[in-house]
């Protein structure tokens, strides 16, 4: 008798397109113990606004470091739950769990988050995933995976294609141990990839994420990329976004160019300020504004792309103080239909 060993079945893992149906968007509001400090009432009546904007379309969940404030600041906006839980910061893109499907079903990685690198402090924003999902507030199952990876780093088209930046993902201070190769191993297993598209190129002045994707290139569709492009010749980014611009004409995409909008200082440093920064939410997607000419260039390219989604923009200056912008203060979670 012959016995022949089966080869384990391999899951099924796909990394969802924001564009899927979403069950909500997770924030997290600003506080008192924030860099937001010196103007917190801009930011919060700023993350009003986003939220109010969100919740016509879906749920929003909101953490928050005091329920009561939050409820105070947010009273007359439908469609929302509050949580309170502390973090160190906001931008919740990054910390935030990453929804895969595996097999059918909806799981949520729980990479590290180091803060971009050490920059800054992070532990109550590293266990935020952690108190969630054991707190009973999410349903899906949550994996921990140890990698360090920030939500805003990639971007998918749902159909086994990823967007990243080389300066991000290979930055000494993120997996110093791993190579290239090996990064790009692990994300294609964990995400089912079939291909990576790894950008050499592309950076905006005042961004301390080491050039995180979703400032600068991101899927619209499964086979259109929005990506940013500077059309000073006289302005630092020129060179650098027009060979990342290059290197976007060879991967076989429909391509959308957004312009960027004029410079943003604010004390004196020029500011990330990028209209790649968009948020999918069910029926729309919402685009940061900056109170430029360009946001109705932006909004008019984004509607003739994308015509079945109402583009609504959201005054994101305030936000851009900090070097973020809307999709930095936002992830969402998904439902399978």
């Amino acid at each position: 008798m012959v016995i022949i060993a089966r080869k384990k079945r391999e899951k099924m893992k796909r990394l969802f397109a924001e564009w899927e149906p979403q069950s909500s968007l997770l924030l997290a509001l600003p506080h008192e113990k924030t860099d937001w400090l010196s103007y917190l009432d801009e930011i919060l009546f700023a993350y009003k606004e986003f939220i109010k904007a969100a919740s016509l379309y879906q749920r929003c969940t909101i953490l928050c470091a005091d329920k009561q404030k939050a409820e105070k600041l947010l009273a007359g906006i439908n469609n929302i739950t509050l949580i309170e839980l502390p973090t160190n910061d906001t931008w919740i893109r990054d910390f935030g769990a990453i929804d895969v499907e595996i097999d059918g079903k909806i799981v949520s990685y729980d990479f590290t988050f180091n803060a971009w690198g050490g920059k800054f402090e992070a532990a109550l924003d590293n266990a935020v995933n952690q108190k969630l999902y054991s707190g009973g507030y999410m349903e899906n199952t949550l994996i921990k995976v140890p990698l360090v990876l920030e939500g805003g780093s990639i971007d998918s088209n749902g159909e086994g294609v990823l967007l990243t930046t080389s300066k991000c993902l290979l930055e000494e201070n993120r997996n110093p141990s791993l190579s290239k190769n090996e990064i790009d191993a692990k994300l294609k297993e964990l995400f089912g990839l079939k291909r990576i598209i790894w950008l050499r190129h592309g950076f905006l002045r005042g961004d301390d994420t080491d050039s995180h994707v979703d400032t600068l290139a991101r899927f619209i569709t499964k086979d259109t990329i929005a990506y940013t492009v500077c059309e000073d010749k006289e302005d630092e980014h020129f060179e650098e976004l027009k060979k990342m611009e290059e290197q976007l004409k060879s991967t076989g995409f429909d391509l959308l160019p957004l312009p960027l909008p004029k410079p943003l200082f604010y004390e004196g440093k020029r500011l990330p300020a990028t209209y790649a920064n968009f948020v999918f939410v069910n029926g729309a997607l919402l685009m940061p504004v900056y109170n430029d000419a360009n946001d109705f260039v932006v909004k008019e390219l984004l509607s003739r792309a994308l015509p079945e989604y109402k583009i609504v923009g959201v005054n994101a200056v305030v936000f851009i103080r900090q070097y973020g912008s809307l999709h930095c203060a936002s992830i969402n979670r998904f439902i399978k239909i």
